[in-house]
C-alpha cells in the first residue's frame, strides 16, 4: 500500500525520521586562513541546540553559511534532505541587534518579508500577542526598549513560519532580567511553533537553560581550523531550574567537556 512503511511478511519495519538539518563538511577559508573545516552535524525537528566556542572560531560565520548568506563556504547544507543553495523562507535568522527598519512600524517590520505595508496581516497580531507586545502594533522602533525590540525581532524571525531558526547571540545586549524573560519567550515560541533552533551563545547557563544539546567548537589558529570538538546532550526536563543539583552536575559535565577542547 502506498505511503506505509516497508513490510516483510507479517513484520513491519519502521523507518527513523530524517533529520531536519544536515550540515556536511562545511569549510570556510579567508585567503590563506581556514576558519573552520569539515564541520558536520545534524539537528532533529524540534531540537534546540546551542553552539559555543572561543571568540574567532567562526560561530557567526557558520550560522551565516547555514542561512545561505555566505556563498564562499564549501560543503553542503540540507533541509529535510534537500540541498540549500541560498537564503530560504524555511530558515529564519535573528542577529545580535534587532535590526529593525526605523521608518516602519513594529507591525510592518514583523511582516516585512511579505512585502511593503503588510502590517495588517493577521499573523502579525498573533505573534505580537505571543511575545507579549500586543499593544505596540503601530509603534516605531525608536519608542521601544532593547528588550521590546528583541521581542519584535523574534516575532519577525517567526513570521514566515520557518522550520529552522538561527540565533546569533540574540540576548547579549540586554540586562540579565530581560535576558531571562526573553529566554522564556524563545522556549514558549519554539514549543508553540514546533521550530528547530540553533543558538550561538557565550553564556553557558543560557546553553544549559535552553538546549537539548551543546555543540562545542574548538579554538581556531593560523594553522589549526576550528571543528566540532564535542556534542554534549543536556538530558533534563523542562522547565529547568539552574539551582537544582541535577543542573549543577550537568554544568560540570559541560565545563569538563569544554575544558578538554582547550587541552
Amino acid at each position: 500500500m502506498a505511503g506505509c512503511a516497508p513490510c516483510f511478511g507479517r513484520y513491519t519495519m519502521t523507518l527513523p525520521p530524517a533529520s531536519l538539518l544536515e550540515v556536511r563538511g562545511l569549510t570556510r577559508r579567508f585567503g590563506a586562513r581556514t576558519v573552520f573545516e569539515h564541520v558536520s552535524f545534524e539537528l532533529a525537528r524540534g531540537e534546540i541546540v546551542s553552539l559555543v566556542g572561543p571568540s574567532g572560531c567562526g560561530k557567526s560565520t557558520l550560522l551565516r553559511a547555514i542561512a545561505g548568506l555566505d556563498a564562499h563556504t564549501d560543503g553542503l547544507v540540507l533541509l529535510e534532505r534537500q540541498v540549500q543553495r541560498g537564503p530560504s523562507d524555511r530558515i529564519g535568522m535573528i542577529f545580535q541587534e534587532p535590526r529593525l527598519l526605523p521608518w516602519l512600524s513594529v507591525a510592518e517590520n514583523i511582516a516585512f518579508a511579505a512585502g511593503p505595508r503588510r502590517g495588517d496581516d493577521p499573523r502579525v497580531a498573533a505573534l505580537l500577542t505571543e511575545v507579549g507586545l500586543s499593544g505596540v502594533h503601530d509603534v516605531l522602533p525608536k519608542q521601544l526598549s532593547g528588550g521590546m525590540a528583541q521581542r519584535v525581532a523574534l516575532a519577525r524571525g517567526l513570521f514566515a513560519e520557518p522550520d529552522l531558526l538561527l540565533l546569533d547571540e540574540p540576548f547579549s545586549a540586554v540586562d540579565a532580567i530581560t535576558r531571562s524573560r526573553l529566554q522564556r519567550v524563545l522556549l514558549a515560541l519554539a514549543r508553540a511553533h514546533g521550530t528547530t533552533a540553533l543558538l550561538v551563545t557565550h553564556d553557558l547557563d543560557e546553553a544549559l537553560h535552553l538546549s537539548d544539546r551543546v555543540l562545542v567548537l574548538s579554538p581556531a589558529g593560523d594553522d589549526r581550523p576550528s571543528h566540532i570538538a564535542r556534542d554534549i546532550r543536556i538530558d533534563a526536563p523542562r522547565p529547568r531550574d539552574l539551582r537544582e543539583p541535577r543542573m549543577n552536575a550537568l554544568r560540570d559535565t559541560l565545563l569538563e567537556g569544554i575544558a578538554t577542547v582547550f587541552v
